[in-house]
């Protein structure tokens, strides 16, 4: 079996062009990402992810960011819409477990019936009293014991639901000031402290299929960015102990200050075993799938595992788990 390209991308429109087809055929992509530029309608949505498929070759990964509050990619009215996590674990209380797992089936259900079987989500980075307002709503607590509780019932529904869960981002966002969709964060942090904050959720939940790298610099590990240090990567796999599928977060982020096919170099030589890139034009992906090459034998092995990991949803009453939700809320899902 041809290995997969060690990447993970998206594409213009609503559709795919003839140029994307035949450059999608010709590397082979793991997987691929949509957004809302890709999201019209329900059946276009799943005649999208065919193509996709089909393109390359193979029963891809597609994912998305589909967390609820203003990152969400698919909308009302064709979609729900969902309050912040953040916001959902105050109002939620001691039922916050619950009310994650509730929605987060739901959401699942939404994905997988127009044919997306990923989410990049459980996010258990933990909150602090200076987390970036980019992020800090976006969490599920300020506690480590919280958030791996709740990343837990995230992945366990989205698992529920015939979707693969991505936890982001390791080894921990949640100290980062600064937003690394524009800039580099650093973070001063001991070692100490890290492992017992930081690192904790992504300990407990070292099972999950798949993950996402951070970009971002930990002044007690590495001078070099997460995504595109081997130091980080040797934690990621042997302290934190995960040893399933690694991917980057998107590598056009401005916290990199590369050229995307630079900053895939890197990662892949770090040890990610698949490069993410977004919104970029069509020379650019091919740059990137070049810069990626095919995947490893170990990350192929990783790759394989994760798509073993995808189930055939469990058989629920949608309109009863939200109703059940709203119960639960007092009424309101929204925010």
């Amino acid at each position: 079996m041809r290995p997969f390209g060690a990447t993970i991308l998206d594409a213009m429109g609503h559709q795919l062009s003839v140029e994307e087809k035949a450059f999608f055929r010709d590397v082979r992509p793991f997987g691929f990402i949509l957004f809302a530029r890709n999201i019209v309608s329900p059946d276009q949505v799943r005649a999208l992810c065919d193509e996709m498929r089909e393109a390359a070759g193979h029963e891809a990964v597609i994912t998305i960011d589909q967390e609820g509050g203003r990152v969400q990619r698919m909308r009302a009215p064709l979609w729900r819409d969902w309050m912040p996590p953040m916001e959902l674990a105050a109002r939620a209380g001691e039922r916050a477990t619950k009310a994650f797992y509730l929605m987060y089936r739901i959401i699942a259900h939404e994905l997988h019936s127009v044919g997306i079987d990923s989410n990049c989500a459980p996010l258990i980075d933990v909150a602090g009293p200076n987390t970036h307002p980019f992020l800090r709503n976006r969490c599920y607590g300020e506690t480590p014991g919280q958030v791996a509780q709740i990343g837990r019932a995230v992945a366990d529904a989205l698992l529920a639901g015939g979707v693969l869960p991505v936890m982001k981002h390791m080894p921990g966002h949640g100290r980062a000031t600064l937003d690394s969709h524009h800039n580099l964060p650093r973070v001063d942090a001991r070692r100490i402290d890290l492992e017992a904050v930081d690192f904790a959720p992504f300990r407990s939940l070292r099972d999950l299929p798949m993950g996402m790298t951070a970009h971002l610099v930990y002044d007690a590990l590495d001078d070099t960015p997460a995504t595109l240090s081997p130091e980080v990567m040797r934690i990621i796999r042997d302290d934190i102990g995960f040893d399933n599928l690694v991917m980057t977060d998107d590598i056009s982020m401005k916290a990199l200050q590369m050229t995307p096919a630079e900053s895939t170099r890197a990662a892949i030589a770090a040890g990610c075993d698949v490069a993410l890139f977004c919104n970029g034009p069509l020379e650019e992906r091919r740059a990137v799938a070049e810069a990626a090459g095919e995947m490893t034998t170990a990350a192929q092995t990783r790759a394989l595992r994760a798509l073993d990991a995808r189930q055939t949803p469990d058989d629920v009453d949608i309109d009863a788990l939200s109703a059940q939700l709203e119960t639960l809320l007092g009424g309101e899902l929204h925010g």
